[in-house]
């Protein structure tokens, strides 16, 4: 044992020296322990680590308490920090049972491979020394208190505005139409930031509502999620909006947290360690969805770490184990597949290649995959993505109370987030394996899974009537929108079954007709028509089937 250890600190040694020659040498580590032994947390007293939340759904889905659930033994984390003075616990995971430090003196890591708990060290960031000096060593918390919310009683449809197109591809509007709008749900968003989010009249409403509630920060030298990037005020917006005749999300009525778990300036191996611990986070708090618009492919501020396609595989990541067992803990995982279709890696990224999660690809309104849209499948052969939502112009709400649009995976992820929240209120004996398995079904392709679609664009409300006795899922109306309108008019096509539209005067003459795509928004230009009311027939196989009325204006 003595030899070997030697051998370690020699070989650690002479890896450093030869990583300082050629770039920043690692000043963070995450360091692997051999066990939880004499741990003082106990799997009879889960209150000590889980919320009542936790331990209700854990119980209500007969998922046992285990020792994988105990939290890092403290008195391991403080051996390790009793090392050097300058040593700093950045985030642990209970769930992989590893401390990430950040440890300036390469030196005192021979010290703290020696001590009898330590398994492995590895190296996960270069973090320099004047980042973190002065910083928060405990991770910025803010809860909000929860008060009633008197909309909530409502089944009145809405008025999407500029989202009705992302959500009718799914049919999630006819799951809201049934009242089911995310009441109860609680859905926890990892991201970079949440500017303006605190101030913005659009998101006023769910401050107002008791509907967020709460914040984490869990990077060591930030203090406030509502600073310092936009991104996750976009992918939240997807979801929680309720601005009828302007934009109405996936799930409005759910409730939300935020974590933040990325450094947007850099990008280093130690963000999947931040990945890992916000989802344990999410466990103890209870979480039924997560979503998260994050993934890590390679690091190009951290060339130490030279990963590649074989890295997704579903185990090498800590985030990907992380996400694993979360979705096997009873949550909802979201993860968007990631935006390099066009670049060189081309491949889903990390955490997106766990299993037993919905990776979420990218579509335009039309349902053809977005270029940008990162490919399957696994390196071990796994199809993903698992499904596909709108990640093309994707309406959603910029900070400075701005109505915009984007592109990416990232708002693909959030759109079927919502709608998994919704789905999972209208079916609530289903187990968080079972409903991603129901909506993996409800795909457009869930026959033929592709690497760019995986199992297709989710049903949403089929997912339900196919578990519900539902007789009036196939006599639904023809829906036409926007109406009135003046340059073009969008069908909604979510079977794909529409194969001709006429169009006539309220006299009967027919002046227009469409052989469309089978799109899932068949988008019909009407501009040359004379302002006045008109009537549709839309047709399936040469059968006229429905009839429909609007206005052009």
């Amino acid at each position: 044992m003595k030899k070997n250890l030697i051998a370690f600190a020699a070989l650690l040694l002479l890896g450093i020296f030869n990583a300082l020659m050629a770039q920043p040498a690692p000043t963070c580590y995450r360091i692997t322990l051999t066990d939880k032994q004499n741990n003082p947390y106990s799997v009879n007293n889960p209150s000590a680590y889980l919320s009542e939340r936790a331990i209700a759904k854990r119980v209500r889905f007969n998922i046992p308490i285990t020792e994988q659930d105990l939290p890092v033994n403290p008195q391991y984390i403080q051996q390790i920090q009793q090392q050097d003075a300058a040593i700093r616990v950045l985030c642990t995971s209970k769930w992989s049972n590893t401390v990430t430090i950040y440890c300036p003196d390469s030196l005192k890591l021979s010290q703290i491979q020696q001590l009898s708990f330590v398994s492995d060290i590895l190296p996960v960031a270069n973090y320099p020394l004047d980042i973190l000096q002065g910083a928060n060593a405990v991770p910025e918390v803010t809860e909000y208190p929860v008060v009633s919310n008197p909309m909530r009683d409502s089944i009145v449809p809405y008025d999407y505005g500029y989202a009705y197109d992302q959500i009718v591809i799914h049919n999630g509007h006819l799951l809201h139409n049934l009242g089911f709008r995310g009441d109860s749900m609680l859905i926890v968003v990892f991201d970079a930031g949440w500017d303006g989010v605190d101030t913005s009249s659009y998101f006023r409403p769910l401050f107002e509502n008791g509907q967020i509630w709460g914040t984490r920060d869990l990077i060591p030298w930030s203090d406030n999620v509502f600073n310092g990037h936009y991104h996750g005020t976009l992918v939240t917006s997807t979801m929680s909006m309720l601005q009828e005749s302007a934009m109405v999300g996936t799930a409005p009525h759910a409730n939300y947290y935020f974590i933040r778990s990325e450094e947007p300036n850099m990008e280093e191996l130690i963000e999947e360690d931040f990945w890992a611990q916000a989802a344990e986070i999410a466990d103890s708090l209870g979480a039924d969805v997560i979503n998260s618009s994050l993934g890590y492919s390679q690091f190009a501020d951290f060339p130490q770490c030279d990963y590649t396609y074989a890295s997704t595989d579903g185990v090498t990541s800590i985030a990907s184990r992380a996400a694993t067992t979360l979705g096997q803990k009873g949550v909802v995982v979201c993860v968007s597949a990631g935006n390099d279709g066009n670049n060189e890696w081309y491949h889903i990224s990390r955490p997106a290649d766990a299993f037993d999660i919905l990776t979420v690809g990218a579509v335009d309104f039309f349902g053809q995959a977005a270029r940008f849209s990162s490919r399957g499948p696994s390196y071990d052969g796994r199809v993903k993505p698992d499904i596909a939502s709108v990640g093309v112009s994707t309406v959603c709400i910029w900070p400075g109370d701005f109505l915009g649009t984007a592109d990416g995976t990232s708002l693909a992820g959030p759109v079927a987030a919502g709608l998994c929240a919704c789905l999972w209120q209208a079916l609530p004996n289903a187990t968080s394996t079972e409903l991603m398995q129901i909506i993996r079904e409800s795909g457009s392709c869930y026959q033929n899974p592709n690497d760019s679609l995986g199992y297709g664009i989710p049903d949403f409300y089929a997912a339900y009537a196919n578990h519900v006795a539902v007789d009036e899922y196939v006599q639904r109306p023809v829906e036409v929108f926007p109406n009135p309108c003046t340059y073009f008019l969008k069908m909604a096509n979510p079977d794909g079954k529409v194969t001709q539209v006429e169009i006539y005067t309220e006299n009967g003459v027919l002046v227009k007709s469409f052989t469309p795509k089978a799109d899932y928004i068949i988008q019909m230009d009407v501009q040359d028509l004379p302002v006045g009311f008109y009537v549709g027939k839309s047709y399936q196989n040469g059968t006229p089937t429905q009839y429909f009325k609007f206005v052009k204006n």
